[in-house]
């Protein structure tokens, strides 16, 4: 039985070099590919002046996507052998124009008669950037009009002999239930990601190949302006592990044109020299001289427009930093850019976390209907004083209804398994309060000033937090003078600026989640006089709960906690400790500073005092 692999390992290589992102070796029907290609070089460009032929305007990978798309094929049993392709680039590389030229070949090529073919765009406008061409295809050339008629009114073309059909709808404006389509192309599919009904649409059309083998979907699309969600999140996901070799699914094509991880933490798109990556048609349909004076004036305009062009035009996802009055810690939310140092333990998990700490701070947030509840565990690391961060969210099921435009990535966030959705009031505060409990457990729950809550949010939570369990019956061992409200606001400045610098210095660990990456991503500052704060108004409800909640454990470990084990006998558990010289945790090294007629006083007051230097001068390189 033949075998192929639709991976690329090297495509980093092959992108930086201007090579094709096909793999070599995929089961490619000569003459069938050698035949479409013909028709599509053929078909004539309305809207470019001399109107030429698309095998005089395009480069070369368009013409490698076009050969694959058709030729692997199975001629002989009428099937597609790679049934679903990804291609993502940026904006201007004539994805329209791609999707109207490649879909007027298979209906040229079609076998079926009424058979049907579909370009599916997310709306009206966008539909006619591809119906218009397609249009042009065919009345520019008096063989093809002959043969099919096309409709304004319906946006169709229509096989005179056969009664086939190319049919070009948008997902806002037409019916697309109970098509029949044997090949489609999903247009702006980032878009649909925002929606959290385009599942349900794209099953629908695509389901349609169950009984048609010969047909394919392409899925086409730029990057989105802000993180990526829903079904374009997985699609993108999913295709990036087979480029990646993580994803053994043959049937799959990914053409990605985005910058390999190094490169675009490094800000390679400044460099024009770059360009091409994202931009395989640089020189055909992308002008180097407009980007260069584009790019000069977005920069000049401020954050907000530099976020939303590198998104569009070189492939960069949105998420953390570089947005208008993003945090500054986003930026070294995943590590430090400059020194390359990550901040991101995938082993991270609560119980690890309990493990390798000497002392926990637990921080709360949210909880409203409408709302997310937030968890984070914060933890001081034995012997490197390091701080461990854990988080979770919950959220009512009515908040997907209350909050359509993120609904699609919550129901992400929550098959990632970090977050729980709950259908009932209170059921989030005790699946919440059942992880403090178990942190108390351990006896590393800082003995006061043990868990940060919103001011606002105390009374709830301190009554779930100490009363009687609904389910089991038992009553909290969690002391209500251990929860402390945490002042809102421009109060939070400290914190603000402490993890800051923290992050930049590589003092906070975490496990890189997309919760946090979410929540991080969705923060924006706000200024009151020489403090800022992170304020929800702004960055949006329901989107940064989570890490409002690792800045009320902030405060707190702020305070230099003790858990309800003593210094003293964390000393006694330590099996390194060899004599009185040791390396001294922080929690030690506290100890030491409380009292000045320790011996070691004064290294200790001036350890800590290099380790403020230090911080400063890191944050201030590299903020």
């Amino acid at each position: 039985m033949l075998q192929w692999s639709t991976a690329c390992l090297d495509w980093e290589t092959r992108i930086i070099a201007g090579r094709s992102l096909i793999p070599d070796g995929l089961p490619i029907d000569v003459a069938r590919a050698e035949k479409a290609l013909r028709i599509f070089k053929r078909l004539k460009v309305k809207d470019i002046i001399g109107k030429p032929t698309l095998g005089e305007v395009c480069p070369q990978w368009i013409f490698d996507l076009v050969w694959v798309v058709f030729g692997a094929h199975d001629s002989v049993a009428g099937r597609q052998l790679i049934r679903e392709f990804l291609v993502l680039i940026s904006k201007k590389n004539a994805k329209s124009t791609i999707a109207a030229g490649i879909m007027v070949t298979a209906l040229i090529m079609n076998l079926r008669a009424m058979g049907e073919y579909l370009i599916l765009a997310p709306t009206k406008d966008v539909a006619d950037n591809s119906f218009l061409p397609a249009h042009g295809m065919i009345t520019e050339d008096n063989a093809l009009f002959k043969r099919f008629k096309p409709s304004d009114s319906t946006r169709e073309i229509t096989n005179r002999l056969d009664g086939s059909v190319l049919a070009v709808k948008s997902a806002d404006a037409d019916v697309v239930g109970g098509q029949k389509a044997i090949s489609s192309f999903v247009d702006e599919l980032w878009l649909f990601g925002k929606k959290a009904s385009s599942a349900n649409v794209l099953s629908e059309v695509t389901g349609s190949q169950a009984s048609r083998p010969e047909g394919f979907t392409i899925y086409a699309t730029t990057q989105s302006d802000d993180p990526p969600t829903g079904v374009f999140s997985q699609k993108l996901l999913y295709h990036r592990g087979i480029r990646d070799g993580k994803i053994d699914d043959p049937t799959s094509l990914p053409l990605i044109y985005e910058y390999p991880d190094a490169m675009a933490k490094a800000q390679a798109w400044r460099d024009p020299k770059t360009w091409h990556i994202p931009n395989p048609s640089l020189g055909y349909s992308v002008d180097l001289q407009w980007l260069t004076t584009e790019l000069k004036k977005k920069e000049l305009e401020g954050t907000a427009s530099l976020s939303l062009f590198v998104s569009k035009h070189f492939n960069i996802e949105a998420g953390l930093g570089l947005k208008s009055g993003s945090w500054a810690g986003a930026e070294f939310w995943l590590g430090n850019p400059k020194t390359g140092a990550s901040n991101v333990d995938k082993t991270l998990t609560l119980q690890e976390l309990i493990r390798r700490s000497e002392v926990i701070t637990i921080g709360i947030d949210g909880g409203g209907l409408d709302d997310l509840l937030g968890l984070a565990v914060l933890g001081r690391e034995i012997g490197t004083g390091k701080l461990l961060l854990w988080t979770h969210a919950w959220a009512h099921e009515i908040v997907k209804q209350r909050r359509t435009e993120i609904a699609s990535k919550l129901d992400e966030l929550a098959d990632l398994k970090e977050l729980t959705f709950v259908k009932l009031p209170g059921e989030d505060v005790y699946e919440l309060a059942d992880h403090v409990i178990e942190v108390e457990a351990s006896g590393l729950l800082a003995s006061e000033n043990a868990i940060g809550v919103d001011s606002f949010g105390v009374a709830a939570i301190t009554k779930a937090l100490t009363g009687q369990h609904p389910k089991t019956g038992e009553n909290s061992p969690i002391d209500k003078d251990r929860i402390i409200g945490i002042p809102q606001g421009w109060k939070l400045n400290g914190a603000i600026k402490d993890t800051e610098r923290d992050l930049a210095g590589g003092v906070i660990v975490h496990n890189g989640g997309a919760l946090m990456n979410f929540a991080v991503g969705n923060a924006k500052t706000v200024q009151h006089g020489n403090a800022v704060s992170i304020d929800k108004q702004v960055s949006g409800s329901a989107k940064i709960d989570p890490l409002m909640a690792v800045l009320h454990a902030k405060v707190l470990m702020g305070l230099n906690p003790q858990s309800s084990r003593s210094v003293y006998d964390q000393l006694a558990d330590r099996d390194d400790e060899t004599d009185a010289e040791t390396e001294p945790t922080r929690a030690e090294e506290a100890a030491i500073l409380a009292d000045h007629r320790h011996p070691r006083w004064q290294e200790m007051r001036e350890r800590y005092e290099q380790r403020l230097a230090d911080a400063d001068q890191d944050f201030d390189q590299y903020a």
